[in-house]
């Protein structure tokens, strides 16, 4: 069966579709003998170019491939394969408008044939030309009706639910169920908005398979879509009930407590979600992110979330998420705790270039000039060529009054700036403030100068 799944790549992969999306284009499978590769009667010129063209080919330089191919046709322009096999070549090139009519050629002298039918069907999908696409693979369909299925997915591709519905319910009824089509069923429904539907899919397939425990999770994303908090409550409890082990339950569980005002209980979730080896780390910050939510409003509960961080922090092996917690409190405005963030995490990742800007920035901004200039020494010897780190080293050695290793710092940094005049103004605004400290008005006068000038050329 042709990989249907590079169609779900289109839909974004709704929560009902777990898994992973596929790349839209796929290469078509290169099969040196093509359609029937019978050449049949060919003078040496014609072979020899044909063969040139497959050696160009089967080293991916399609342009040369073409060349050699144009040079059979003009020798003889009868043979399905020289245009196979330069739709297969314009595919490889992505340039799918100049396969169309070659595929064409190829199909009306061979139009039966699966290889032209299926690789043209896939260059279709991949120009985004979906109708040309359904008719490409009725005509598949009747060579072999594994394809079936893939025409459910050119239905919903094309906005043809009642088609693709239709055909899913047909293939249900010769085959039986699988997951696959039932995830089709479900994509038609949330795209229809038929949420009833929706309901009574994933209730019947509870009942059906009340072991998986993906389908209690997506009839809870369903009810809290509609508000239905209570009833996602008890579906959540059900998993529970029956899974007691389920940390897929507590993924649910511990929004609910929050919402219910039960921090104790949405703790005991959270612990379970964070030393969940199934559940994926991008989950895991999302629910580290409500927490942050429900602190800010609750900061007695300030503690538990440095807990929670610290556990998520070891267990998923990420520092960088002291950057983002230091990053929303700094949106927050809070900047103590943004900077006690920062700091943590440079603890466990010392060469991280945003966490040392952010920490480095806060430090002068909190007055801890000391700290800030030791910092940046350190992020210099990291990043030699960041004239970022030369700047904010000259600002903290100024209001530490270095003022003559501030200079001698932001002169050797301005040699690394490139094409940043905003930047550029800053170094000559703290070499002037240098220069005022050391009372030496005239060089200060001459640098304040500098600054203006080029913001005035910026903003022209």
């Amino acid at each position: 069966m042709l990989k249907h799944n590079l169609i779900l790549a289109f839909f974004g992969y709704l929560f009902l579709v777990p898994g992973k999306a596929f790349a839209i284009i796929q290469q078509p499978e290169d099969k040196n003998a093509t359609v029937n590769s019978d050449l049949g009667k060919v003078n040496d010129a014609f072979q020899e170019y044909f063969f040139e063209a497959l050696k160009q080919r089967g080293i991916e330089n399609y342009r040369k491939s073409n060349e050699a191919l144009q040079k059979c046709l003009s020798i003889d322009d009868s043979k399905a394969v020289i245009y196979y096999e330069m739709a297969k070549n314009f595919y490889s090139l992505e340039e799918f408008e100049k396969a169309q009519p070659n595929f064409q050629k190829a199909l009306d002298r061979k139009p039966k044939d699966e290889n032209i039918l299926r690789d043209f069907y896939e260059n279709e999908i991949a120009s985004i030309d979906y109708e040309s696409a359904i008719k490409l693979l009725q005509k598949l369909i009747k060579i072999d009706n594994k394809y079936r299925e893939d025409l459910a997915d050119l239905y919903i591709l094309s906005d043809r639910y009642d088609n693709a519905l239709s055909l899913i319910d047909s293939l249900d009824n010769q085959y039986g169920k699988n997951e696959y089509r039932t995830r089709l069923r479900r994509q038609i429904y949330a795209r229809t908005n038929n949420t009833d539907a929706q309901i009574a899919s994933l209730e019947t397939a509870i009942e059906d398979n009340p072991e998986e425990e993906q389908n209690y999770l997506n009839l809870i994303y369903v009810y809290s879509d509609e508000g239905r908090e209570e009833e996602a409550f008890e579906t959540a409890q059900e998993l529970l009930e029956y899974s007691p082990g389920s940390s897929l339950a507590h993924l649910a569980l511990y929004k609910f407590y929050l919402n219910k005002d039960q921090p104790e209980q949405a703790m005991q979730s959270m612990q379970m979600v964070f030393k969940s080896e199934e559940i994926d780390a991008a989950s895991k910050y999302k629910v580290l992110n409500d927490f942050l939510l429900f602190v800010n409003q609750n900061p007695e509960w300030e503690g538990e979330l440095m807990e929670v961080s610290q556990m998520l922090s070891k267990l998923e092996n990420e520092p960088s998420l002291y950057r983002k917690l230091g990053e929303y409190y700094l949106k927050s405005d809070n900047k103590a705790d943004a900077l006690r963030y920062f700091e943590m995490g440079l603890k466990e990742d010392p060469a991280n270039f945003e966490m040392i800007k952010n920490t480095l920035i806060l430090r002068i901004d909190m007055e801890r000039f000391e700290g800030a200039s030791e910092l940046a020494a350190e992020a210099k010897d990291i990043f030699p060529a960041q004239p970022i780190f030369y700047l904010l080293n000259g600002v903290a050695l100024n209001k530490l009054k270095n003022y003559s290793e501030a200079v001698e710092i932001l002169t050797f940094g301005l040699d690394f700036l490139i094409e940043n005049p905003r930047m550029e103004a800053d170094f000559y605004q703290q070499i002037a403030v240098s220069y005022a400290g050391m009372e030496d008005k005239e060089r200060a006068n001459e640098y304040k100068a500098k600054a203006i000038k080029i913001l005035k050329e910026a903003t022209k």
